[in-house]
C-alpha cells in the first residue's frame, strides 16, 4: 500500500489527502473511476483493454474504488470485504502486456485530465499507478 508522498519540501500527504482527504477524498476517488471506466468504455484506444472486462462494468467500478480508496492512503474498504487485494494474482488469469499496462494508463491519465487534476498530482499518481500497473503484467513482449 502506498504510505507518504512529498507534496513540498517536509509536508508528507497521502494521495488521499491531496484528493479531498475525509471531507471529500472518498467521492473523488468514486469520480475518479467512474469516469476511467466510462473512458475505458468508450474510447476506440483501449479495445483490447475492454475487450478483458465482462460485459457489466459494475463489479470492476466497485472493486476499483474500493481498493483506491485503501490505496491511496483512505479507508481500507476492499481488505475488509476481500481482504489483502493480491492484485498480481487476482490478474493472472488475464493476458496483461504492455500493451494493455498503457491503455489501462492512458484511461487514468485521461480520467485524471478530464477532472482537472493539479498537474503535480497527476505526475505523482501516474508515477505510482505505473509500477502498480506494470507489475500486472504476466505476458512477455514478443522479441
Amino acid at each position: 500500500m502506498l504510505d507518504k508522498i512529498e507534496e513540498s519540501g517536509s509536508d508528507k500527504r497521502t494521495f488521499f489527502e491531496l484528493l479531498g482527504g475525509e471531507a471529500s477524498g472518498i467521492a473523488n476517488i468514486r469520480q475518479l473511476v467512474e469516469t476511467f471506466y466510462d473512458i475505458m468504455d468508450s474510447d476506440p484506444k483501449v479495445v483490447p483493454l475492454r475487450a478483458m472486462h465482462q460485459p457489466d462494468l459494475t463489479s470492476a467500478r466497485e472493486k476499483l474504488f474500493m481498493f483506491l480508496a485503501g490505496w491511496t492512503g483512505g479507508p481500507q474498504l476492499y481488505i475488509e470485504r476481500y481482504g489483502h487485494p493480491m492484485l498480481r494474482k487476482r490478474h493472472l488469469p488475464f493476458a496483461i502486456d504492455a500493451s494493455a499496462r498503457d491503455q489501462w494508463m492512458y484511461c487514468i491519465i485521461k480520467a485524471m485530465h478530464q477532472l482537472n487534476y493539479d498537474e503535480e498530482l497527476i505526475k505523482k499518481l501516474a508515477t505510482q499507478l505505473y509500477g502498480v500497473a506494470d507489475f500486472m503484467r504476466n505476458q512477455n513482449e514478443p522479441q
